[in-house]
């Protein structure tokens, strides 16, 4: 007997949505598994906002189809899709407190009074925010409000949670609490979580998979690993971290170990007059043009003797600022594995500086 495979909480064949002549999904394709949480990154203009808005039904297709646990919802309206969205700006009811705020959708679904408040608190407590009921929403922190967003999309206990950029209002500190609130607010409730974002730490730190998208098409899908090491195209290897061309291929600066020529034991560096060897089957030599100290790690910017200008990253153990600057212009050997060589399509020997990760 042949054994049938489950239906993907999400499966779109095809989606197209053009805006007058601009085509901002062009022939998407995507499989998102059922618990999954799964990211859609990519710059802006790529497209992703659009596939959500698709999946949602705040948009209609061009043409495609969109599926949700196997039934075709492509021409049913945004209520009769099992799904709920959180979006940057919370959506929250500033004369509401929070758990009115957190009752709302089930109100409007005519669920019972007892049910429901029953429902809100349940959802409250999953977010960490019990006590918090009766505050309004102007009493709280940004990542207090958001989680009252989250809680509010929960308690109707959706196939599909659908996030648009979330955390994009919040700081840098508390971003990056959030996003482990998300992941485990995720996996506590079992849930599908379609998330778009521009950031590429954040879709590597939350995401089981990841699809990156460029010009209203997906250039690759995969686990972050698969994503952030093996990029399946030029455009997958700039935009996810940093990328150093090196003749004709490419290697990632955390990868690369540097070696200033003539230095001193002090700093880890090798003896006067002897061959500097760090480690690596693979090495080139060349001139710091600048030196970034960034507190945990000192970026170094090498142009090498053949012509390419790369990146490494070196963590800081025990240096200081004082002491890394100190070898701008300084002569190194530059060493990496052949094994953390990738090529990808497209890419073509270059001498220009490798692009900085975008916030």
């Amino acid at each position: 007997m042949f054994s049938v495979m489950p239906a993907s909480a999400v499966r779109i064949r095809d989606l197209r949505k053009t805006f007058g002549s601009v085509e901002a999904v062009a022939g998407v394709d995507l499989d998102i598994g059922d618990g999954e949480f799964f990211s859609m990154l990519g710059p802006s203009g790529s497209g992703k906002t659009t596939v959500l808005r698709l999946i949602a039904g705040f948009e209609r297709p061009t043409s495609g189809t969109v599926e949700l646990a196997g039934r075709d919802v492509t021409g049913l309206a945004p209520f009769d899709r099992d799904v709920n969205t959180v979006f940057q700006d919370y959506a929250l009811f500033p004369h509401l407190d929070v758990l009115r705020n957190v009752e709302y959708g089930l109100k409007v679904r005519k669920v019972a009074k007892a049910e429901r408040r029953k429902r809100a608190l349940e959802a409250l407590h999953s977010v960490r925010l019990d006590g918090f009921e009766a505050r309004r929403p102007a009493e709280l922190s940004g990542g207090q409000r958001q989680r009252v967003a989250l809680a509010r999309a929960l308690v109707n206990e959706p196939k599909v949670l659908l996030l648009d950029e979330p955390l994009g209002a919040l700081d840098l500190k508390l971003r990056e609490e959030m996003q482990v609130e998300l992941k485990t607010i995720q996996r506590r409730a079992g849930i599908t979580f379609v998330f778009v974002t521009h950031d590429q730490e954040e879709a590597l730190t939350l995401s089981d998979r990841v699809a990156v998208l460029d010009g209203g098409r997906v250039q690759q899908v995969g686990t972050p690993a698969e994503v952030y090491e093996h990029p399946a195209t030029e455009f997958v290897a700039g935009f996810v971290g940093t990328t150093n061309r090196i003749g004709d291929v490419c290697v990632r600066p955390e990868k690369l170990h540097v070696r200033i020529l003539g230095g001193g034991d002090e700093d880890g560096t090798a003896p006067a007059g002897e061959p500097a060897g760090p480690p690596g089957d693979r090495h080139a030599e060349g001139t710091v043009a600048e030196v970034v100290y960034a507190g945990a790690v000192t970026r170094f910017v090498v142009d090498l003797e053949s012509g390419d200008r790369v990146v490494a990253l070196q963590q800081n153990l025990a240096a200081s600022s004082m002491e890394v600057t100190r070898h701008r212009g300084a002569r190194v050997r530059v060493g990496w594995q052949a094994a953390h060589e990738f090529r990808v399509a497209g890419a073509a020997p270059s001498t220009e500086t490798p692009a900085k990760t975008p916030n």
